[in-house]
């Protein structure tokens, strides 16, 4: 299944893609795609309202409408840092012998065409296409790896928007490069593992203004899904609808040379193979 969430930002109604351009509605069933959702059975606990509704002709055309992330807001989004080696190749930095996690902030989340507002005092902001995973329980000291894949809600396209001036000149650690508004665009939708394969093989891309900058494949990172999940659960508790995002191939701003940084108009276009496809316009800081 394909779980996304329709409407105006803070109002927006839990549903489920059914075909390219219609959804069934579920906002009378299910309050939203939640912590309470996700630990309540999550998306096996709609398939077969989905099924029958489909089937009754109760279902309507996404057309235009706004699509938000495909989660509610997660207790915490967990990121992993250098997680292709190419990608901590282009940065200068060694491949880590175990995942380098940080967090970002869970109200950076937005949809996936909603617009990225570049914070005050910006200097560096970059893009980053990832696979980012969604928590579907209750999640600590997982005893092995193969564990991981009964803790998975499905898996969703990111965009984890950076800037690194912040991130890496001002000290500390990478929280302040993460976490201005905006910077963590989800969807368009959450799609269950069973529609993927081989989530280890799945081929990303992002764009701007038209111009490739960022092709690379999940088959290429140093920790998969399943081992990060295990990672984190050794060091903190995961709740249900929690985000991890699992970092980004080569291509991103500041492995350029010169540096390439985004600036107000530029757009953002990125797609992971069958997570769907996102675009961003960049917009000037408040």
């Amino acid at each position: 299944m394909k779980l996304l969430r329709i409407g105006p930002a803070g109002a927006e109604r839990p549903a489920v893609l059914v075909g390219d351009d219609s959804y069934v509605d579920l906002s009378d069933v299910v309050g939203d795609f939640d912590e309470a959702f996700f630990a309540g059975g999550g998306p096996e606990s709609v398939r077969g309202v989905v099924a029958e509704r489909t089937e009754r002709g109760q279902v309507h055309r996404l057309g235009t409408q706004r699509i938000g992330a495909p989660i509610g807001r997660p207790h915490q989004i967990i990121c992993v840092g250098l997680n292709y080696s190419d990608h901590a190749a282009e940065t200068g930095q060694a491949v880590p012998s175990e995942p380098i996690l940080f967090t970002k902030s869970p109200n950076t989340l937005v949809g996936p065409n909603d617009d990225v507002r570049i914070p005050r005092g910006s200097t560096k902001p970059d893009w980053e296409v990832e696979l980012g995973i969604v928590i579907g329980a209750r999640t600590s000291y997982l005893d092995t790896v193969e564990q991981a894949r009964d803790h998975i809600a499905g898996w969703t396209l990111v965009n984890d928007v950076s800037e690194r001036a912040f991130q890496l000149e001002r000290g500390g650690q990478w929280l302040k490069g993460k976490s201005a508004e905006t910077f963590n665009p989800a969807g368009p939708w959450l799609v269950t593992p069973d529609e993927i394969p081989d989530v280890n093989d799945l081929g990303m891309t992002l764009d701007v203004n038209g111009v490739r900058r960022q092709t690379g494949s999940t088959s290429t990172m140093i920790f998969d899904p399943y081992v990060i999940v295990h990672y984190i659960s050794q060091f903190l508790v995961l709740e249900p609808g929690d985000l991890i995002n699992t970092g980004t191939p080569p291509g991103v701003g500041m492995g350029f040379r010169p540096e390439i940084w985004l600036h107000p108009g530029d757009v953002m276009e990125l797609a992971i193979d069958g997570l769907g496809h996102q675009r961003q316009t960049v917009i000037p800081p408040r």
